[in-house]
């Protein structure tokens, strides 16, 4: 079993012994997290569905980011993030959303934002965060590690736990 498998087998575990659902709204993931969390038997008590953004038109119709959003800051950054999460939260109505936007290449990096920056964002009724990962490895490996960062920060946020200790890393709270 992969550490993405039993990452999910957990969240699909934790929530679904909390009566707790989710929804996902993906870019640079394209799914997987939805995908990852649908292998788990029980997976319909809890994921409610998902949105794939790849493209910005998308973004900003369904998930209500705005343009000038996608203008300032681009489609890579914590303002996207916080914005897809916001929508995919009130679209769904579920417990929790998560969003992943970024650069997984091989092309698309710049020196600002390098291949392997990443954005998530959990949320919330009750509030959430946005974390920024700059990730290493073949664009497998980068869609991977982003698919278990954040389930893995979906799992700390549920259980109040600090495996991801804010004041040592780039986050925000939303």
């Amino acid at each position: 079993m992969t550490e993405v498998q039993k990452t999910s087998q957990e969240v699909i575990t934790l929530l679904g012994k909390n009566n707790k659902t989710i929804f996902t709204a993906e870019s640079c993931t394209a799914g997987l997290v939805s995908a990852s969390l649908a292998d788990i038997p029980g997976a319909s008590k809890v994921l409610l569905g998902g949105v794939v953004s790849y493209s910005n038109s998308i973004k900003e119709s369904i998930l209500q980011v705005r343009s000038e959003t996608l203008e300032n800051f681009g489609a890579v950054s914590f303002e996207c993030a916080i914005e897809m999460v916001k929508g995919a939260l009130f679209i769904s109505q579920a417990d929790y959303a998560i969003s992943i936007t970024g650069i997984a290449g091989p092309d698309g990096g710049t020196e600002e934002k390098p291949v392997g920056t990443i954005y998530t964002a959990i949320l919330s009724k009750d509030g959430g965060w946005a974390q920024k990962f700059l990730l290493e490895g073949s664009r497998e490996e980068i869609r991977t590690q982003s698919v278990e960062l954040a389930l893995k920060m979906l799992l700390s946020t549920e259980r109040e736990d600090d495996f991801f200790d804010l004041r040592l890393r780039d986050a925000r709270e939303i």
